[in-house]
């Protein structure tokens, strides 16, 4: 095995002796990457808990980290890979055997119909990875086929869109910690570790700041954990957003509240901007979200003059499942610019890297770039590449859709889509028409279950961590990555089971294009929009014969700021000494934050001509059912855990009705009930929550099973993408259909059609 310099065994020490023994670590279920201490007794993980020598997490993680060894231990976790026999059981396949097989077939596939057969969906378990996805989009571009998805596209696309006709701030953006105000908007970070409140224990950071006197606004359908501690909690009816925002900013610009200086000097497109919310007045906005036209006003000026140290505006996943997040997304851009809400000359640097290479922050602006319209070209819905990546909403069309450039082989990469994608019944049609589905996962998945192949792959702790993928999110969207100079890396923790056969998922893909006889390359870019932090990395996989993990992530980190043998000395991890200022403006430096851009505006135009009124007295479907993050699962990992803390003995997804709403139908909590929306149906079990807005129902995604499966809803729950049609109501840029705020009925009871 190669050993580069600095780096450990391929498997530690402590993982292979007996005893008990707690070290440090790094939990990766999701975007925190908590730092923890895990316990491991004769070799098997037994306990897990927050790790209080953490210098940025102290301590803290929350029910999902805390249920790691459940996860390790599950009786229901893959030992081997899969194969897919004729009758349509699985047997065991040795993993190089089943590499030696997907590779001939990916190779015949190709023979016949061309590079663009092949494509790969990465989804939100394989970024805990840093080799997995990277590699995996290597194999793609040596075998030349652009077709490569994430779930970008079908949750918060808007980020990055909005970004693209905004422009970037190249100083980044202001810190949570010490703001005065900030906006929330359709999103509940307390919960879902989102943006917007850092995320090493987001709830505690709050609570923080609001005793320190920020005053905290939440637009959000639902009083949730997040809004419970706002000054002003803003309760609409669901899709409003940018109507809201836009009245927002009306307000602010009508009585002359936004920073003039710097919209004069860093800003274009003001003149149009205020023409377009002109309209939206606060009389106007209160009658369509329903809300008083005077805490409008109120938040407004709340947010433009509160305090010395203004604060930003940040939008969640709701908002973009909910049509226009595009626009949401651009608004909340829009209202910071206006008033002037990005870092100054002289000012400390806020989220400078440690694992990312070092970089100097400048107090200009990196103008608008293309966001949409350029490169694949999908064959449905006229939709292009963009800078959310290719539209996955419509690949289960590529797949259905005859003819050349069809989709024919998929490779999962960590993701589900028959619990994750909207319009299930045709992802499920999709999957089954596939030629070749291979599933690299750690458990027989609801995708799984129509695989060909199902790559076994090692768990977190089986495999090193490091916190660089932490830092590169600030490349997603404002307000969100670590705020200090943090990092942390973890050796292998704990040894798979005796007598498994499993593989990272990096080294499966290296392996089939080694078979197929491409040279992989993987590419890693620091920067964003026009605007580079570093030069790209590219790690040539030929030249790296026997390349281990750890010495894989010394390569991705050789440009660091920090070395991982710093990162090392510090195994409870550690924020490094990092004193920067933002650097003035270059001379003759033109680039502004467009505030105008026409896309954007002609879209306000559209929202403001909606009949919004039709809508709001549609009798055939009453209310609107909004998505709802738990605080237990991530997405489908962690909820087919049964008799845990996790499930808390309920396997499905209750749907979460106001009392008063209850009353009305005639219904009971604990009582079953049929959804149905104009496109489809599932059945569910009402709770009461008083948190709800009247008239406005919530659950949770990626729950049920496959379409045939709605019989055991209460052992699995039901599937909110059967409600949504991937072709209606979609943005014509992402693909992205209407998520959230999907109109439904609910009536007593379930009988399967």
């Amino acid at each position: 095995m190669e050993q580069l310099a600095g780096s450990e065994p391929r498997v530690a020490a402590h993982a292979a002796s007996g005893g008990t023994q707690t070290v440090p670590t790094i939990c990766r279920l999701c975007q925190a990457h908590c730092g923890i201490l895990a316990t491991v007794s004769d070799g098997r993980l037994t306990e897990v808990k927050g790790d209080p020598d953490n210098p940025l997490f102290k301590g803290y993680t929350c029910p999902k980290g805390r249920a790691l060894p459940e996860l390790h231990n599950s009786a229901s976790r893959l030992l081997h890979s899969q194969k897919r026999q004729p009758d349509g059981t699985y047997a065991s396949i040795r993993v190089k055997r089943a590499m030696d097989e997907i590779s001939a077939r990916l190779q015949a596939i190709v023979a016949q119909h061309g590079p663009r057969s092949v494509a790969v969906y990465t989804g939100t378990s394989g970024q805990s990875y840093p080799g997995g996805a990277n590699m995996a989009a290597a194999l793609l571009q040596a075998i030349g086929s652009p077709m490569f998805f994430t779930p970008n596209p079908i949750d918060s696309p808007g980020k990055q869109i909005a970004a693209s006709a905004h422009g970037n701030w190249l100083a980044g953006d202001l810190p949570f910690a010490g703001a005065d105000t900030w906006l929330l908007v359709g999103m509940n970070p307390v919960i879902s570790k989102a943006n917007g409140v850092p995320f090493n224990n987001p709830a505690q950071r709050l609570k923080e700041e609001v005793a320190r006197g920020m005053k905290l606004i939440v637009i959000d359908p639902r009083k949730t954990e997040t809004a419970n501690r706002a000054a002003i909690h803003i309760q609409p009816r669901p899709g409003e957003d940018p109507t809201i925002l836009a009245g927002l900013i009306n307000v602010i610009i009508g009585a002359g509240l936004y920073d003039r200086q710097f919209v004069a000097s860093e800003v274009a497109g003001f003149e149009a901007l205020a023409a377009t919310v002109a309209p939206f007045t606060p009389d106007y906005v209160a009658g369509r979200a329903e809300i008083p036209a005077a805490q409008l006003v109120e938040a407004a000026h709340l947010f433009a003059t509160y305090g010395e140290r203004g604060g930003m505006a940040n939008v969640g996943t709701g908002s973009n499942f909910s049509q226009h997040g595009n626009l949401t997304e651009y608004l909340a851009l829009c209202l910071a610019t206006i008033c002037g809400r990005w870092p100054r000359a002289g000012d400390k640097v806020h989220r400078p890297n440690a694992l990312l290479p070092a970089y100097t922050a400048k107090a200009q602006a990196s103008g608008p770039f293309q966001g949409w319209g350029y490169g694949t070209r999908l064959r449905v819905r006229d939709l292009t590449d963009a800078a959310c990546g290719l539209p996955t909403a419509a690949l289960a069309d590529e797949i259905l859709l005859e003819g050349e450039g069809q989709v024919r082989a998929l490779i999962c990469n960590g993701s589900n889509p028959m619990a994750a994608w909207p319009d299930q019944r045709r992802t499920q049609k999709a999957m089954e028409k596939l030629e070749l589905l291979v599933c690299v996962d750690v458990e027989m998945a609801l995708t799984a279950r129509l695989a060909d192949y199902v790559i076994a792959t090692r768990m977190t702790l089986e495999t090193p961590g490091m916190t660089q993928r932490v830092e590169a999110l600030k490349y997603y969207t404002v307000g969100i990555g670590y705020p200090v100079p943090y990092a942390q890396y973890s050796p292998r923790i704990v040894e798979p089971p005796t007598g498994s056969d499993l593989i990272e998922e990096w080294e499966f893909y290296n392996g089939v294009g080694k078979r197929m006889g491409l040279a992989l390359k993987m590419g890693l870019k620091y920067g964003f929009g026009k605007f580079d932090e570093a030069p790209p990395l590219v790690i040539d996989m030929e030249q790296s014969d026997n390349l281990t993990t750890e010495g894989l992530y010394e390569k991705i980190c050789e440009n660091g700021r920090f070395k991982l043998d710093d990162v090392r000395k510090h195994p409870h991890g550690h924020i490094f000494e990092v004193e920067e200022t933002v650097q003035a403006k270059d001379p003759g430096c033109e680039e502004r934050l467009d505030v105008g851009n026409r896309h954007m505006m002609a879209e306000l135009e559209q929202v403001l001509a909606f009949d919004f009124t039709a809508e709001q007295a549609d009798r055939d479907y009453p209310y609107r059912l909004i998505s709802r993050r738990s605080n237990n699962f991530l997405n489908s990992a962690g909820r087919t855990l049964p008799g845990t803390k996790l499930s808390r003995g309920k396997l499905y997804n209750p749907l979460f009705m106001h009392p008063e709403d209850l009353t009305e139908l005639g219904l009971e909590p604990g009582q079953t009930v049929t959804i149905a929306s104009r496109h489809d149906r599932i059945p569910s079990i009402v709770e009461a929550d008083e948190t709800m807005r009247r008239k406005v129902v919530s659950t949770y995604h990626c729950f049920g099973g496959l379409v045939d499966d709605d019989d055991r809803f209460v052992e699995q729950g039901s599937n909110v993408g059967r409600l949504t049609p991937s072709d209606v109501e979609y943005d014509p840029i992402s693909g992205i259909p209407r998520m959230s705020n999907i109109a439904v009925s609910i009536s007593a009871g379930w009988k399967q059609a």
